[in-house]
């Protein structure tokens, strides 16, 4: 019995110290930087609403002309600083240019809300 006494009066600071330790609060290096918010991806803007274009009857036109334009849409979804980067003929970028600043757009979302994009448009006009 002296024995198990003894054995138990010696070891017993080995349990505390055991104790103390499976006591303390684990530190977690991720708990303590900030939290970054997940995004769900970029929804692209799109059109909403295209007008005619009104050419002038002097103009040439080609069958299935292309022009290729340059533009932002803003968070209200209209076009902004609108460039033309590939012109048919030069008496359509004008008329071109017009009738896309009266285009309404959805606008691009990030994470539920509205934001400005640049966007590349091809407008195809016919006769």
């Amino acid at each position: 019995m002296r024995r198990i006494l003894a054995a138990s009066i010696l070891l017993s600071p080995l349990f505390f110290t055991a104790l103390a330790v499976a006591s303390t609060p684990a530190n977690d290096a991720s708990a303590s930087t900030p939290a970054r918010p997940v995004s769900t991806g970029v929804i692209p803007a799109h059109v909403l609403y295209s007008t005619g274009i009104e050419l002038p009857s002097t103009a040439t036109v080609p069958n299935d002309a292309e022009v290729v334009l340059e533009l932002k849409v803003g968070e209200d979804g209209k076009a902004r600083d609108i460039q033309v980067v590939k012109s048919v003929n030069p008496q359509l970028d004008a008329p071109v240019v017009a009738a896309v600043r009266k285009f309404r757009f959805s606008p691009a979302m990030l994470d539920n809300q509205a934001i400005s994009v640049p966007l590349s448009l091809t407008v195809t006009v016919q006769r």
